[in-house]
């Protein structure tokens, strides 16, 4: 083929991919126009590696409750609330989804993802991951990656 023909092939597809994209698309959804949220996660995997290197993970119960305000999609950034404490966040909303990352300069990084999908009760389905590691357990605290999931709630 020559390189006319597959200049013409790439205009009569990108041609057709504007068809069915014609702007800019508006977020819509609940998530969308959230500028506070309460989320709940019920259920916890931890993960680690076995002495001889395997993968290994467990679920239970969990009692994570986190609080995000002032959520600003336009500027990026958003308040992880705990009690009258606040940490500053980076959000972003990517096809529908809301997403939360806090970056730690010790190196762990969390990232929550609120999807614009309802549960059986109305909120919305919700997962928080938690990536750090110390070969060394430390008692109540995250040692070892962590995957929550549970469901948000869109509050004043």
């Amino acid at each position: 083929m020559s390189p006319k023909h597959l200049l013409r092939i790439a205009i009569v597809a990108a041609a057709g991919l504007l068809a069915f994209f014609p702007g800019p698309v508006e977020a819509q959804g609940k998530v969308a126009k959230a500028k506070a949220l309460r989320c709940t996660f019920p259920i916890i995997a931890i993960g680690t590696w076995s002495k001889d290197g395997s993968p290994e993970a467990v679920s239970k119960p969990s009692k994570l409750v986190l609080r995000f305000d002032t959520i600003n999609t336009d500027e990026g950034t958003a308040q992880l609330r705990n009690g009258t404490v606040g940490s500053g966040l980076t959000v972003q909303l990517i096809g529908g989804n809301l997403h939360f990352i806090q970056s730690f300069r010790t190196g762990p990084i969390y990232f929550t993802t609120v999807f614009d999908q309802e549960t059986a009760g109305g909120k919305l389905k919700a997962v928080h991951s938690r990536h750090e590691y110390f070969t060394v357990p430390l008692e109540g605290a995250t040692s070892s990656p962590e995957q929550y999931l549970g469901e948000c709630e869109v509050v004043s």
